[in-house]
C-alpha cells in the first residue's frame, strides 16, 4: 500500500511544488529608507481623517494610517527608473493607501461593516506623502 500512494501522489507533488516555486514573484515589494518617515506621516494623516470623519479611535486609525504609508513606500520602491523614484504618482500613491487602508481596517475590526471609510483613511495617507514628499528625495 505504502509504494501505491509513493506511486499515486509523489509525481503529483513534484509538479505542484514546481509550478508553485515558479510563481514566485521575480521582484519582490521593497521599501527604501524612508519607510519610518512614510509611516509616521501615515499615521498622522490616518488619525487627523478619522478625526475630521468622527469615526474609529486614534490608535486604530493611527494604525490603518501607518500600514497605507508603508505600503506605499513599499510600492514606490519597486519603481525602476530613478526620475520615478523622485517624483511620484497620485493616482498611485492615493489607490495603494485606500487598499491598505481598507484591508488593515477589516483586519482591525474583523469585518467589512466601515471598509469605504478605510479606504477614506488610507487615501488620505496616501496623498499626504505624495504631497509631502513629492521631489523632495534625491
Amino acid at each position: 500500500m505504502n509504494k501505491i500512494l509513493k506511486r499515486a501522489f509523489l509525481p503529483s507533488l513534484m509538479a505542484a511544488s514546481v509550478a508553485g516555486a515558479s510563481l514566485v514573484p521575480a521582484q519582490p515589494a521593497s521599501a527604501d529608507e524612508y519607510i519610518l518617515q512614510d509611516t509616521a506621516i501615515g499615521a498622522g494623516a490616518g488619525i487627523l481623517s478619522g478625526a475630521i470623519r468622527g469615526r474609529g479611535s486614534v490608535l486604530n486609525n493611527a494604525v490603518k494610517g501607518a500600514a497605507a504609508g508603508a505600503a506605499v513606500n513599499a510600492v514606490h520602491g519597486t519603481r525602476k527608473q530613478p526620475q520615478n523614484r523622485v517624483y511620484r504618482n497620485i493616482g498611485q500613491d492615493v489607490g495603494v493607501g485606500a487598499a491598505a487602508g481598507a484591508a488593515t481596517g477589516t483586519i482591525l475590526r474583523g469585518n467589512t461593516r466601515n471598509a469605504a471609510g478605510d479606504a477614506i483613511d488610507g487615501a488620505a495617507a496616501g496623498a499626504a506623502i505624495n504631497i509631502l514628499t513629492n521631489g523632495r528625495r534625491r
